[in-house]
């Protein structure tokens, strides 16, 4: 679901006025954060061979024919249990093939737990949802070919060769890497411009946001927009639900943004993945492929296109469903997935995100959001608007004590503030490496 947002902005100039003051540092709030900088969000990053005609080996290794044809053995045989067979396949112009599979034989359903289930009924939604902004079309590229999914069917993202081949390994394609807790939040390679709330029960959050095609300067960096719900101590029980859209090569092997989710029951040690990559989420919705290119896009100074995100906790059964749009529901997170988060939450995040691998020695040019500054305001920076959460009595309702953190302010920065017609919102983003930011 891609909304055109082309509502008139005067709020701009006044938008520092608006931000919030910067609240006295909380000890859990920094270890959070200082966790997120360093245990979040990238595939594993080393390459040990390509099956492409620009296969590269160093001067020094010796190539071991039969260690590489095991691997790919094993690379082929996880590629016939995470593929289901597909009653359809469809040709995304971006070379993508979408796999129209049974409901009841995706990936979800090979959970224990899961097993001879079928897909839940819709739940209730949160009260006071106002959808008289927004569009019901979905926009993805793969619905280009004018093709989709029957009934009863989800559309899925086919994973490739290629695709399990960059990452170092079978078992950690499709997670993020799992980094010990440091303290000194300047020095990770992981760069925020975020918004959050804690300090109270969260069952629920919601906003939308414009999506663009930020550079990604390095294979192996990416960069992401997305909504974090949040739960645990923030040591190895950390809970998350994540979703989003990001620019990551390493994953996808282009440069599309892409709608995408994740979760994690262990602060991302052996549990979650990325979309569909393991079992856990269950799809219910055949119009909208996890994983797949988002279209159309924001253009600086041009027409801008958001999309509305919804994770709320369903009250009857106490599963996290996900929301894309105007009332397209994509499914549900079961809520034995999870330790903290079969209760509620305890912070709701938003913003952007990059990784900085200072691959040629000096601060990444990869942008963030559109890879210009908060400043710049309406159709030239990246915004998150109509801020809210779902409270104990699924209703939604406006973020109170928003916090903002920019922990490198002069590569990526944020600004806040509230109007009538976007609620709550705040414009992020930046260009990475630049005179400011070595």
């Amino acid at each position: 679901m891609v909304t055109e947002e082309t509502t008139t902005h005067t709020h701009s100039s006044k938008m520092a006025s608006s931000t919030p003051p910067k609240p006295a540092p909380n000890p859990i709030i920094l270890t959070f954060l200082s966790f997120l900088l360093f245990s979040s969000l990238t595939p594993v990053l080393s390459l040990s061979i390509k099956s492409d005609s620009d296969q590269r080996l160093p001067a020094n290794q010796t190539f071991r024919p039969g260690q590489e044809l095991q691997r790919l053995k094993r690379i082929r045989g996880y590629l016939r249990k995470i593929n289901k067979s597909a009653v359809k396949t469809i040709q995304s112009p971006d070379g993508d093939l979408i796999d129209c599979v049974l409901s009841h034989v995706q990936p979800a359903f090979d959970h224990p737990k899961l097993k001879g289930q079928k897909p839940l009924e819709p739940p209730e939604r949160p009260k006071g949802l106002d959808s008289t902004n927004e569009m019901t079309e979905s926009f993805q590229l793969w619905r280009d070919s004018g093709e989709s999914c029957p009934e009863g069917t989800i559309p899925i993202r086919r994973t490739t060769e290629n695709d399990v081949l960059r990452a170092s390994s079978i078992r950690r394609y499709g997670r993020k890497i799992r980094r010990g807790v440091r303290h000194d939040t300047m020095s990770s390679d992981h760069e925020h411009a975020v918004a959050f709330v804690n300090g109270d029960q969260y069952y629920g959050a919601k906003a939308s946001l414009n999506v663009w095609t930020p550079r990604v300067t390095d294979q192996y960096e990416f960069s992401l927009s997305q909504v974090w719900v949040i739960s645990g101590s923030f040591g190895d029980d950390l809970n998350t639900i994540e979703a989003g859209w990001q620019v990551s090569p390493a994953l996808y092997g282009d440069n599309y943004p892409r709608f995408f989710t994740y979760w994690t029951t262990d602060a991302y040690q052996a549990t979650g993945c990325y979309n569909l990559l393991c079992s856990g989420f269950v799809q219910t919705n055949n119009k909208i492929a996890i994983g797949a290119a988002i279209s159309p896009r924001s253009s600086f100074n041009g027409r801008q296109f958001d999309i509305g995100i919804m994770i709320w906790k369903d009250p009857k059964h106490g599963h996290w469903w996900l929301e894309f749009g105007s009332g397209l529901l994509i499914g549900y997170w079961p809520s034995f997935l999870f330790t903290h988060l079969q209760s509620h939450a305890s912070m709701v995040q938003f913003g952007g995100e990059i990784v900085n691998s200072r691959s040629l020695g000096y601060h990444t040019s990869t942008q963030m959001g559109s890879g210009h500054f908060a400043d710049e305001g309406f159709r030239k920076a990246s915004y998150f608007r109509n801020l809210q959460v779902v409270d104990w009595d699924n209703s939604l309702i406006p973020l109170s004590n928003l916090h903002l953190l920019a922990d490198h302010p002069n590569c990526y920065d944020i600004k806040a503030g509230r109007n009538g017609v976007w609620g709550d919102y705040f414009y992020y983003g930046g260009p990475g490496r630049n005179a400011r930011c070595l």
